[in-house]
């Protein structure tokens, strides 16, 4: 059941990966140079709060550092790359487990 679980949201991440891919692929076509919607624009547009709401959560945890080196450097890359980096890992995390080949013990 939660390999199930796992490889339906691999798919819809992957899936959402791939719309966003295409949407700026559309808008680099358009624009006639290479356009890119980082995760945190998808983020602002997508959400009414943005990701520094989030960043006395992270404080207060006790790890300060993984905010401004760690959490803002994702929130630059690409949202398609993102998307689809955590589909595949979900992904693999849902597969199924290898079928042994001829006679083995143990």
């Amino acid at each position: 059941m939660i390999r199930f679980l796992f490889r339906l949201i691999g798919l819809v991440l992957l899936a959402a990966g791939f719309i966003f891919l295409i949407y700026d692929g559309t808008r680099s076509i358009a624009g006639n140079m290479v356009l890119m919607t980082t995760l945190e624009a998808a983020w602002n547009t997508l959400l009414s709060t943005g990701p520094e709401v989030y960043r006395p959560a992270v404080d207060r945890l006790g790890v300060p550092w993984l905010w401004d080196p760690v959490i803002q450097s994702v929130l630059k890359q690409p949202t398609w790359l993102i998307l689809g980096v955590l589909g595949a890992i979900f992904m693999l995390l849902g597969r199924g487990k290898k079928k042994l080949i001829g006679y083995v013990r143990g």
